[in-house]
């Protein structure tokens, strides 16, 4: 079954559209790596929002991509992808802009010049036409993404070996109490400083087999790249 032939408005600037491809999510965001990219538009973040069409629902979608002020759709603020009716506004944020959701009539075959003027216009058009994602500073096409995993080990893994070694040693210094207690508690404090760190690794899988991979320090941040890629992608969240 076709996809029903769908754009987004703003209200705020009505000759604003951005015709919306059931091949390609269409990502919303500050960053230059979304589809649509709106740098200018207070109350939005980097990576907010994305509407893609779903072969599940079997129309299109409107899904949250973890922005900090949240997605809202009828008044409701988003959990999960929900589906669009035509009308429906899509409030970015809580004082961000609000795009219109319309489903459009397909254009004539024989009318091409038509086609062309209808395409998306300025720099909404020009944004909509970026189809790929950041990922360690290389531009990922979407369709080419297959997964995207995270995996947190730990930085310093060797970190027990060497604290069994300094404590070992420092019996040498225990008729030395005011050596060896020094010793053994900045041991442990090293212990458990070094061993609680963990770097968490963001493993994104091409369908060519490759993958790209970017370290972060802190693990919530490395899943929220995580759901924000599945989602573009439309694949299931975990946590």
């Amino acid at each position: 079954m076709t996809p029903p032939e769908a754009q987004l408005r703003l209200r705020d600037q009505p000759d604003k559209r951005a015709r919306l491809d059931p091949a390609r999510p269409l990502t919303i965001g500050r960053e230059g790596n979304n589809r649509l990219c709106m740098p200018e538009q207070t109350g939005l973040s980097p990576h907010h929002a994305v509407v893609r069409h779903s072969s599940s629902h079997q129309s299109w979608v409107v899904c949250d991509w973890q922005s900090s002020d949240g997605t809202f759709l009828r008044g409701e603020r988003l959990q999960r992808c929900r589906p669009l009716a035509d009308g429906d506004e899509i409030q970015l944020g809580l004082s961000g802009p609000v795009l219109i959701f319309e489903l459009t009539a397909a254009a004539p075959a024989v009318q091409p010049a038509a086609r062309a003027a209808a395409a998306p216009a300025a720099q909404l058009a020009a944004a909509a036409a970026v189809s790929s994602l950041d990922i360690a500073g290389q531009q990922i096409p979407l369709d080419q993404i297959r997964s995207a995993t995270v995996q947190s080990l730990p930085r310093h893994p060797h970190i027990f070996s060497w604290w069994l070694l300094v404590c070992l040693g420092g019996l040498l210094l225990l008729p030395f109490p005011v050596l060896f207690w020094p010793l053994e508690l900045a041991a442990l404090a090293g212990w458990i400083l070094l061993g609680s760190r963990k770097e968490h690794t963001l493993t994104v899988v091409l369908r060519d087999g490759r993958a790209q991979r970017r370290s972060f320090a802190n693990r919530l941040t490395a899943l929220s790249h995580r759901n924000g890629i599945r989602k573009a992608i439309g694949q299931s969240l975990e946590v």
